[in-house]
């Protein structure tokens, strides 16, 4: 009997000792957040530990915003709500003229087409008898206006008809992520890119909070199409020569450990909280991970540390949720997370114990077998 003892006792140990190097997903907070040491036994930090509360929340919205491209918008300039001559535009003037003797037209002929003319850079155009005159920046009804009081000048009775399309300067290309992306011409001053895009059959299912992008001249703008949808005032009015094009949100964050899904995360909107990429990743696991754990770790560029507490001290810094606390599960709705983060759920000791405890339990079973 002492001997099957002896034998229950040292095959609990040999469990006990195999439990401490049981299998796991994750690490624990404590074995994560180690030192490292030197071969003196030193220990030293290359990473800041910052708890996600309350009383830091406002400081850590102020760093430096790292992971995304700081594009800026503009906003709705309203314009005249017609059509506007401008140079490249390719007019046709057709004169109407009742005399016999007409300077313009032939025997037989009541009217001459004259065109299509290309409006020049400096907004001239050149007709017979008239020669340059100046319609860009007008509209094509006051353009008319303008020819016909020339032309009648020298030919009283003359009448003018007139008609423009849109040159370059006067159209804006939209490419990639809608309907049907081509070159359209602007309608009038007011033609916004709201507009276009419907015109253009709206953006492109399936794309992770799109985004939209404008090119004017040397300068690129960009927001996303939620927030251009949500604010009036940010459907810019667009001018000739504009690109414009929709692509994917870029923007990605990871999930390790304990969570419920390992995977890499696309932002499904702008703004994303700690809470928020907890939902995305399916929480985590209810029997392993340590809800007093949650870690996001985020690699900052030289160009964001700061001394005083306006940034980061080192480029790596590790942000640390308890939701097991009110605070913590507020504050964690509230922190953003940004692109590249990886959200990494610790495992809980908890559970290693339990293990544990699961093994000593059939082992003793199994004992209790053989005795009987």
């Amino acid at each position: 009997m002492r001997r099957l003892s002896s034998s229950c006792g040292l095959a609990l140990l040999c469990l006990l000792l195999a439990a401490c190097s049981l299998p796991r997903g994750a690490g624990f907070e404590a074995e994560v957040l180690a030192a490292t040491r030197d071969a003196n036994g030193n220990a030293s930090y290359d990473f800041t530990v910052e708890p996600v509360t309350r009383a830091f929340l406002a400081q850590y919205a102020a760093w430096p915003a790292v992971g995304e491209a700081h594009l800026g918008w503009i906003a709705n300039q309203p314009g005249p709500p017609n059509r506007i001559v401008s140079p490249g535009d390719q007019v046709a003037v057709t004169v109407w003229d009742t005399e016999d003797n007409s300077l313009l037209t032939g025997a037989g002929q009541r009217s001459v087409a004259l065109g299509p003319i290309t409006v020049s850079s400096s907004g001239v155009i050149f007709l017979p008898y008239i020669e340059s005159v100046r319609i860009a920046g007008m509209s094509p009804e006051r353009a008319r206006e303008v020819l016909e009081e020339r032309f009648t000048e020298i030919i009283p009775s003359a009448q003018v008809q007139f008609e423009m399309t849109e040159g370059r300067l006067s159209t804006v290309s939209l490419f990639g992520g809608v309907g049907n992306p081509g070159t359209y011409p602007m309608v009038d001053q007011s033609y916004t890119i709201l507009a276009l895009l419907a015109e253009a059959g709206g953006v492109s299912a399936g794309l992770d909070n799109p985004q939209i992008r404008l090119v004017r001249g040397s300068s690129i703008y960009g927001t996303s199409v939620d927030r251009l949808l949500s604010t009036p005032a940010l459907d810019t009015t667009l001018r000739g020569g504009d690109k414009i094009y929709v692509e994917e949100d870029e923007r990605y964050f990871l999930s390790l450990g304990a969570t419920g899904d390992e995977a890499i995360h696309a932002f499904p909107k702008d703004e994303v909280s700690a809470l928020d990429a907890l939902a995305i990743i399916g929480g985590v696991n209810d029997s392993r991970a340590d809800p007093q754990g949650i870690l996001v770790l985020r690699d900052y560029p030289n160009s964001a540390l700061r001394g005083d507490g306006t940034g980061p001290r080192l480029n790596r810094t590790v942000f640390t949720l308890d939701l097991t606390s009110a605070d913590g599960l507020f504050s964690a709705g509230r922190f953003q997370i940004r692109s590249g983060d990886l959200v990494y759920a610790t495992e809980s000791p908890l559970t290693t114990a339990q293990t544990i405890f699961g093994l000593i339990g059939s082992s003793y079973n199994l004992v209790n077998t053989v005795t009987n």
